[in-house]
């Protein structure tokens, strides 16, 4: 047992959490993600003692046991329940076990309890006193078996955490309590709370330690944690990050923040008034080490970090239609610039229409306007192409994920936005709603983006339904489709866009690009299985904002990478990073000329007066005129 009490250590300056059980059992013991995990503790003790012990040498002085899902509710689903304690006791007494091995004093054990899995009333079937006694057999056993704390982590109910803080008080008044939530992108809880009404809640409930964790990777956590120390000076505060969003490469999970990239984050905790930091989703060892280092180094100081703010009937004629503009430019072979547009948070579209306008004033052909991005609530998408096209006269490009809608759905969406006069679609899977406003949200995808295009083109397209009945006229869609084109595993990235060229894909969309080099290289990967790529692909921009953005970009955004060079330059051009970062751009843009057949451009924090300064260097600003009179499609 640690010689100084756990309250008492936070007195003394920032006590280090360790980092993600999960990640680590699931890359070292190759199980699939979805693992009960928890049952290790009885099956493989030594598995889960194996990753104690590595964050104990990276210099961890708390350990969370293996116990995060080991909740009655949540056991049920694997037929476990009646062994809830047994599961429990045993993450202790490994952790312990652990800590006697590696000799060190002033370890403590964290009994880590996660949400029930279940929503309570009234937005579930869940009972307050179902929880109650939930939570109680969860937390009994930990500290029956002599757990030092308790950590309540990555809840989304500020109810359902206080249900947990009340039911572990009811079998131990004192034990000393860290209480935890996680946050969408939009840095609101699943309900809708803010970093200050969290704060200010948990204070109330007088936990030991209030704050975050899991949500995204350390720079939205920073935001939070000074939002909550605004709200609440007088609480001990905790942070604990993801190692940023994670994406699939070679069916792993993969987080794309470095172990140094934590390192500079933990003096920027520490700064911002955390007592107790550590790592969550993706971060390993490595990542504890960095943070250790960091904090033991008296002359390292915290660097600057980027602090992103929040921020019609059926047709009347059998004529066949005309290709859009996109499809004649595109098969004419001219270079094309689109810009992307997240739809409105509101039914007003003012700000939208007025910075179209702005865009095609700088000769932009195209605007692309994205379906609910991050899984956040917004105006359906197809309306604003209908807005823009009509008021600004400048032709759309719809995102259209196949996330979120079920079949029938799917095709009665893309008819909606037919009638709407867009004809232009980019499928894409879409965002899971586990990181946006309604985590809980019914995350249906019936269809895979291959498929909804082999669907459009070759159902829709030709007058019928997926069921094969007749929908009258034929649609005319031009189909996009997304290109991961910086992607690690090139062979699976080029053998899925054979695919969805296979399925009648006519054109392709890429993520952000900071090394020409990728485009020629996949190019080549793509000729030596499959011939010549002749599909064409509108490469992807996005202008660095600063220094921070890159590093942010960088660390925290799966599938972008920014060379070093270009970070560094960014980095020396200090107040005027934005126009350094458009002369960037610009100067992507003039590379990538010979090697795509566009550009697609995607301005950060809605900086549309940036992506119409890249645009500029292509020499196309229109008159300033209203717009077409006859509409996009003339």
């Amino acid at each position: 047992m640690p010689n100084i009490p756990f309250r008492e250590r936070l007195e003394h300056g920032v006590v280090l959490l360790d980092g993600a059980m999960g990640t680590m059992l699931h890359a070292r013991e190759n199980l699939p993600i979805d693992s009960c995990f928890d049952l290790l503790n009885l099956t493989d003790p030594g598995a889960v003692e194996s990753v104690h012990a590595l964050y104990l040498d990276a210099g961890a002085e708390i350990l969370e046991t293996n116990t995060f899902s080991a909740n009655v509710l949540k056991l049920a689903a694997c037929d476990l329940q009646e062994r809830c304690a047994e599961i429990n006791r045993a993450g202790v007494t490994i952790a312990r076990r652990a800590i006697e091995a590696s000799g060190r004093d002033n370890v403590y054990v964290a009994g880590s309890v996660g949400p029930l899995g279940q929503r309570l009333a009234p937005f579930g079937r869940l009972t307050p006193e179902e929880a109650l006694e939930a939570f109680a057999i969860q937390t009994r056993a930990l500290i029956e078996a002599g757990a030092d704390l308790l950590l309540f982590e990555t809840f989304t109910d500020l109810h359902e955490i206080a249900l947990a803080v009340q039911a572990a008080r009811s079998v131990q008044a004192d034990i000393p309590i860290v209480a935890q939530l996680t946050f969408n992108r939009d840095n609101r809880t699943a309900l809708g709370d803010t970093p200050v009404q969290v704060a200010r809640a948990l204070a109330d409930q007088r936990v030991d330690v209030l704050g975050v964790n899991c949500s995204g990777g350390p720079s939205q956590l920073l935001r939070i944690v000074q939002a909550m120390h605004r709200a609440a000076p007088e609480a001990a505060l905790s942070v604990v990050p993801n190692a940023g969003w994670p994406e699939m490469v070679g069916g792993r999970v993969m987080y794309p923040a470095t172990p140094d990239y934590f390192g500079d984050y933990a003096l920027a905790f520490k700064q911002a008034g955390a007592c107790l930091i550590g790592g969550c989703c993706g971060t390993t060892p490595e990542h504890i080490q960095a943070m250790r280092r960091a904090l033991d180094d008296p002359a390292r100081e915290a660097p600057a970090l980027l602090s992103v703010r929040d921020l019609v009937a059926e047709p009347l004629s059998e004529a066949p239609e005309q290709p859009t503009a996109l499809a004649r430019k595109l098969a004419a072979g001219d270079f094309v610039v689109t810009v992307e547009m997240p739809p409105p948070h509101s039914f007003t579209a003012q700000k939208v229409i007025a910075s179209a306008e702005l865009l095609r004033e700088a000769g932009v052909d195209f605007i692309n306007v994205s379906d609910s991005p991050m899984a956040r609530m917004r105006m359906s998408p197809w309306a604003v192409c209908h807005l823009i096209q009509q008021n600004v006269g400048v032709e759309t490009v719809l995102h259209f994920p196949t996330r979120g809608r079920n079949l029938l759905r799917v095709q009665g969406d893309l008819l909606a936005a037919h009638a709407l006069d867009v004809r232009n679609v980019f499928v894409v899977m879409g965002d899971p709603t586990v990181i946006g406003d309604y985590p809980d949200s019914f995350d249906t995808h019936d269809i895979a983006p291959s498929a909804l295009i082999h669907l459009i083109k070759h159902n829709l397209n030709a007058g019928s339904d997926q069921a094969g009945s007749s929908i009258g006229l034929p649609t005319s869609f031009l189909v996009g489709c997304a290109l991961n084109i910086n992607a690690r595993a090139l062979d699976r990235e080029v053998k899925l866009l054979h695919k969805k060229i296979e399925a009648g894909a006519d054109f392709a969309l890429t993520q952000p690009v900071f090394d020409p080099a990728v485009i020629e290289r996949f190019h080549n990967a793509y000729a030596a299985q499959f011939g010549p790529l002749t599909l064409p692909v509108l490469a992807g921009i996005l202008p660095l904002y600063g220094a921070r953005h890159a590093a942010f970009l960088h660390n925290e955004v799966p599938g972008i990478e920014i060379p070093a060079a270009l970070r560094e330059r960014i980095t020396a051009a200090g107040d005027t990073s934005p126009e350094e970062g458009v002369l960037i751009a610009q100067e992507l843009l003039q590379a990538i000329q010979p090697v795509a057949q566009g550009v697609y451009l995607m301005p950060a924090f809605g900086r549309y007066d940036l992506a119409a300064a890249v645009i500029d260097s292509l020499g196309r600003s229109r008159s300033t005129a209203g717009p077409h009179s006859t509409g996009a499609r003339s």
